[in-house]
C-alpha cells in the first residue's frame, strides 16, 4: 500500500483520486448490442450469451423444476445463513414504511403525500467468479415489502447452461417473479426493452462489471432509472491504538478482493497503528484463494497518518467512501459528525462483511464519492412518492387571487382563466 504521512490540505484532491476509468471504448460495444437486442430480441439474447458465456441455450427462462434441484443442491447450514440474513433484512427493511403525510395547507385546501410502488423493477446479479446470491437479498426483498408487482432478474448462466443453485435458492425465497439466464450487457438491454421472454422493466438495480456499468447507464437515456452510478467497491477505515490491527487488515483485504479496481484506504491518527496495519496485510494476503486480485487493488490503496481526529474526518468528508469503519477510542465525535459515507461501520467487531450479508442494512452503496450526495438502496428505492390535492370551494376562494397574480406575472393567462373561471361561478 500507498504510505502518505500527514499531507498537506491542499494535496487532499490528488492523494483521494480513485483509480481512473475510462469507458470510451466500451461505450460503441453496449449500443451495438443494446440495439441488436431492441431489433432481435430474444434471439440475439442468445446469440450474445453463446458469444460472452460459451454455452447455447434453447431457452433461456428458468423453470420450477431447476429452483427444486438447486435448493437440493445448498447444505443446509447455507440455506439457514440465507434465511437468518433475509430475516434481518426483512426487519431492517420493513421498518422504513412510513404513513401518508397529510396537512391542510390553508382552509379548504388538503395536500398528502403518498408512497406507491415502481410496478416493473430489474434486478442484475453477476455469476462467474464471485456469483453474488447476496444481492438479492438487498435487491429483491425491498422490492417485495415496497409491492413492486414484477421483480425480474437476470444472470449469466456457467458452461453448463445453469445458473448457480445458490442464486436460484435466494431468488425463490426471495419472492422475484422471473429468472432469466442472460447476463452482461445483453441482460440490460433486455429489461430496458423488452424481448418476447423478458418484461421490460422501468427501474434496474444491481452489481456488475465495467461493461455492465456502462450499459445501465445507457439504459437512463432510454426512459429506464437505476439505482444509482455505479463503480469498483471502495472501503476508508479510519483506526487509533484502541483498534486490533489484525481485524483492520483483514477489512481493508475483505474489500480489495473484490477487484483489481477496488481501492481501500487507512487513515490513522497512530503511527504504530500504521505499521501494525500494514504488516497484518504482508502477512494476510497470502492466504487469500483471491490474493493475485488484492495485491493488485492494494496498489492502488493508501496507508495515510493524520495529526488529529478532526483532520481526520474532513478528509473523510473529503473522500465520500462507500463503506466506513470506525474503530477510534472516541468513535461518537466520527459517527455524530460524518456528512459522507454510504455505510458506517462502529466498533472493532463490527467488520464491513456483517453488512454485505446479515446485520440487516443495505449493500447496494454510492461509489466513486457519490456518497457526498446519493443514499444507498432502501425501501424507497423501490417506491414513488406522489403528492395528492383536493381544493373546495373555501379553499379556491381562499388562494385563487393569489394564483391569478402570479399565473399574470408570469404571462400565462390561461392558468389564470382556469382560477378566476372557478371564482365567478361562486359569486351570488
Amino acid at each position: 500500500m500507498n504510505r502518505i504521512e500527514f499531507p498537506l490540505r491542499d494535496t487532499w484532491d490528488a492523494l483521494l483520486k480513485r483509480p481512473a476509468h475510462t469507458y470510451e471504448h466500451i461505450e460503441s460495444i453496449v449500443r451495438d448490442v443494446f440495439e441488436d437486442v431492441r431489433n432481435s430480441g430474444d434471439e440475439a439474447l442468445k446469440k450474445y450469451t453463446e458469444k460472452f458465456d460459451g454455452v447455447s441455450l434453447s431457452k433461456i427462462g428458468v423453470n420450477e423444476a431447476e429452483f427444486d434441484a438447486a435448493a437440493a443442491q445448498l447444505d443446509d447450514a447455507l440455506k439457514n445463513a440465507i434465511v437468518l440474513a433475509k430475516n434481518n433484512i426483512e426487519t431492517f427493511h420493513r421498518a422504513q414504511r412510513t404513513e401518508r403525510v397529510s396537512v391542510e395547507t390553508a382552509p379548504g385546501v388538503q395536500c398528502w403525500q403518498e408512497k406507491r410502488p415502481i410496478a416493473k423493477v430489474g434486478l442484475y446479479i453477476p455469476g462467474g467468479t464471485a456469483p453474488l446470491f447476496s444481492s438479492i437479498l438487498m435487491l429483491a426483498l425491498p422490492a417485495k415489502i415496497a409491492g413492486c408487482r414484477e421483480i425480474v432478474l437476470c444472470s449469466p448462466p456457467d458452461k453448463s447452461g445453469n445458473l448457480n443453485p445458490a442464486i436460484l435458492y435466494t431468488a425463490y425465497l426471495c419472492g422475484v417473479t422471473q429468472i432469466f439466464k442472460v447476463g452482461g450487457i445483453q441482460a440490460i438491454a433486455a429489461m430496458t426493452f423488452g424481448t418476447p421472454s423478458i418484461p421490460k422493466t422501468y427501474k434496474i438495480f444491481g452489481p456488475g462489471n465495467q461493461y455492465v456499468t456502462v450499459a445501465k447507464q445507457m439504459a437512463t437515456r432510454y426512459n429506464v432509472a437505476i439505482d444509482m452510478p455505479a463503480g469498483p467497491s471502495e472501503l476508508l477505515v479510519v483506526a487509533d491504538d484502541s483498534a486490533n490491527a489484525a481485524f483492520v487488515a483483514s477489512d481493508l483485504l475483505s474489500q480489495a478482493e473484490h477487484g483489481v479496481d477496488s481501492q481501500v484506504i487507512l487513515v490513522t491518527t497512530s503511527k504504530s497503528m500504521l505499521e501494525a496495519v500494514e504488516e497484518e496485510i504482508e502477512a494476510q494476503i497470502n492466504q487469500l484463494p483471491r490474493k493475485e486480485i488484492a495485491k493488485k487493488a492494494i496498489a492502488n490503496s493508501k496507508l495515510i497518518l493524520v495529526n488529529d481526529n478532526r483532520q481526520a474526518l474532513d478528509l473523510i468528508d473529503a473522500y465520500g467512501p462507500e463503506h466506513f469503519i470506525v474503530c477510534m477510542k472516541d468513535a461518537d465525535f466520527f459517527v455524530d459528525q460524518i456528512q459522507n459515507a454510504g455505510s458506517v461501520f462502529i466498533g472493532n467487531y463490527t467488520p464491513e462483511s456483517a453488512g454485505d450479508y446479515a446485520s440487516g442494512t443495505n449493500h447496494t452503496l454510492p461509489t466513486n464519492g457519490y456518497a457526498k450526495q446519493y443514499s444507498g438502496v432502501n425501501l424507497d428505492s423501490f417506491m414513488k412518492q406522489m403528492t395528492f390535492q383536493k381544493v373546495s370551494e373555501e379553499g379556491i376562494q381562499n388562494i385563487g387571487p393569489a394564483i391569478e397574480l402570479m399565473a399574470e406575472a408570469e404571462g400565462l393567462q390561461a392558468h389564470k382563466n382556469a382560477v378566476t373561471l372557478r371564482l365567478e361561478s361562486l359569486k351570488p
